[in-house]
């Protein structure tokens, strides 16, 4: 058998057991697992993010876990069990790849994009825009948002189109906090800004969640040698100055 098989029954034989067995296991819900597969997300991102493949292995096998539990519990409510799961996006992968399984032409990346959508809207959706989910965070929506209506070909077409709409928004920004004002005016301008940067990011090839990311990461490690470093000069980080602080700071940078 080949071995790619015969693990995945092995974990299936295992969640039966688990759940005829466990008293944990057996206590579980859809809605109580849900928080922890939101967390198991989060610690396979880290995982990416810091390039640890071996952490990543195993943050692979605790979201395949979790997506044979759920349904597991369902196929004990009688709705559908892990073949119906593995079946659906089997078909789904044949049908939104034409170019594969059919006789469509796709040569680039963007093309089976495009395919994607105009088959999704063909299966009945009313809006490019429907398979973003509305509780996804802010900075991702915005960039899945961007990434489907280029899909139906509402894009800029120059990056420094794209920039030069930042500088817009930048200007109209100031505009507000220096004149107005106005904190609602500001919001409003303040996440024009945002939602401009996220798409100047599109055309520069950077992902805008995992460059903020690490740059809270760097800050992060920045901030704490700064406060090592206080700690062993016996100061406190409330009784120092900026400029001291920023000898600190200026260190840490150049030991990255």
């Amino acid at each position: 058998m080949d071995r790619r098989i015969s693990a995945f029954a092995r974990l299936l034989e295992i969640m039966d057991d688990l759940r005829s067995q466990c008293p944990w296991d057996r206590a579980q819900t859809l809605e109580s697992l849900r928080y922890l597969t939101i967390e198991e997300t989060y610690e396979l991102s880290d995982a990416i993010l810091e390039n640890k493949l071996q952490e990543l292995k195993g943050e692979l096998g605790d979201l395949m876990l979790h997506i044979v539990f759920y349904a597991k519990i369902a196929q004990e409510k009688g709705e559908f069990e892990i073949a119906d799961v593995l079946e659906g996006i089997c078909d789904k992968l044949v049908t939104r790849h034409p170019h594969i399984y059919g006789d469509v032409v796709a040569r680039d990346a963007q093309t089976v994009k495009e395919n994607w959508e105009k088959i999704k809207l063909s299966q009945g959706k009313r809006s490019v825009l429907q398979g973003v989910p509305l509780s996804l965070p802010a900075m991702v929506k915005a960039y899945r948002i961007q990434e489907k209506a280029r899909g139906v070909g509402f894009d800029w077409e120059q990056p420094h189109q794209v920039f030069d709409k930042v500088r817009e928004e930048l200007e109209e920004l100031n505009h507000e906090v220096t004149a107005s004002h106005d904190l609602r005016k500001i919001e409003n301008e303040f996440g024009d800004l945002l939602f401009a940067l996220v798409n100047y990011s599109r055309f520069i090839g950077v992902n805008p969640e995992d460059a903020l990311e690490r740059t809270n990461r760097k800050f992060i490690r920045r901030f704490q040698y700064l406060e090592n470093k206080a700690r062993d000069a016996g100061r406190s980080l409330h009784d120092m100055s900026l400029e001291e602080m920023d000898v600190y700071w200026e260190e840490a940078k150049k030991s990255e």
